[in-house]
């Protein structure tokens, strides 16, 4: 299924994606949160085919399309550095800042005060940030609590997957020596289309992942090829920490960002990102 957030004058609620991908099937359920909490995917598909039947469908058309969770409830795990060709035009830029030990996955996470809808705008944060970044990157969500989990057991705790793009202030990431604040501003994680469930993707996901910044192919690369697994960050961090319903673990990015360019590629007011990840979906945004 693919389920999406969208709102219909000032409220918001959630919704299966038709077959065909032209109208939305209401679900009864106040936030993507609580749906992916509490909701059996049985229950979903049959609450779906139950609005099909009574002719609850909206045009897409009617709609407008947001994050699929909004405002998640921890911070967006993020693992830095994860496809080896990204790491190697990182370390080019800055070998300080991003120089990686090898077989060391690189753990940071990353606020959300409120993600950025598919067809949002991204804030540039002129006066703060003179160096904004794109990343697109495979967001894998956390279907139940998750604690000391078995690698071979890692599939079994994915509800779904979505497209994000880790925005990122190269400035303040590099001048500060640490990543938060220059990856967590306002308007810095773009989300969506929707969710993909697990059930419908091949696991471990080989899915085509692109980004576009104009309408040229910045980024291009598939996620199979990560260096630290799904399973393995996903038993790492469990070893100490619990994960929510919920969490995001953003999976890290391939080569072809802005800082990988000589001279630097950056992101300007006016610019539009377009990230794309095969099964999934697109994100554009708009550098306002």
């Amino acid at each position: 299924m693919k389920l999406i957030t969208y709102s219909r004058g000032e409220a918001s609620f959630v919704g299966a994606l038709s077959k065909d991908g032209t109208s939305v099937l209401p679900l009864s359920y106040p936030d993507m949160n609580t749906l992916i909490e509490t909701a059996a995917l049985s229950d979903l598909r049959s609450a779906a085919e139950a609005a099909k039947r009574s002719g609850a469908s909206i045009p897409l058309s009617e709609v407008t399309l947001l994050a699929p969770i909004p405002r998640p409830r921890q911070d967006v795990v993020c693992l830095g550095m994860n496809y080896l060709d990204h790491a190697r035009e990182a370390a080019q830029y800055n070998g300080e800042a991003f120089e990686k030990e090898k077989h060391v996955a690189v753990y940071f996470s990353k606020r959300v005060n409120e993600a950025v809808a598919p067809e949002g705008d991204i804030d540039s944060h002129a006066g703060l940030v003179t160096r904004l970044d794109y990343e697109v990157e495979l967001g894998v969500i956390i279907g139940r609590a998750a604690k000391h989990v078995k690698p071979e057991e890692a599939a079994d705790y994915i509800f779904g997957y979505t497209v994000i793009n880790d925005v990122s202030a190269r400035d303040l990431q590099t001048g500060h020596k640490q990543w938060y604040f220059g990856k967590s501003l306002d308007g810095f994680t773009p989300m969506g289309p929707c969710i993909v469930t697990a059930d419908e993707i091949a696991y471990p996901p080989a899915l085509d992942i692109s980004a576009r910044v104009n309408g040229e192919l910045r980024q291009s690369s598939n996620t199979s090829l990560l260096i630290t697994t799904i399973a393995e960050a996903l038993a790492e961090l469990t070893a100490g920490m619990t994960l929510l319903p919920g969490t995001i673990i953003a999976t890290g990015t391939p080569a072809g960002v802005g800082l990988g360019f000589d001279p630097p590629k950056f992101l300007n007011p006016g610019d539009t990102v377009e990230c794309s990840i095969s099964e999934i979906g697109t994100l554009r945004n708009t550098i306002r």
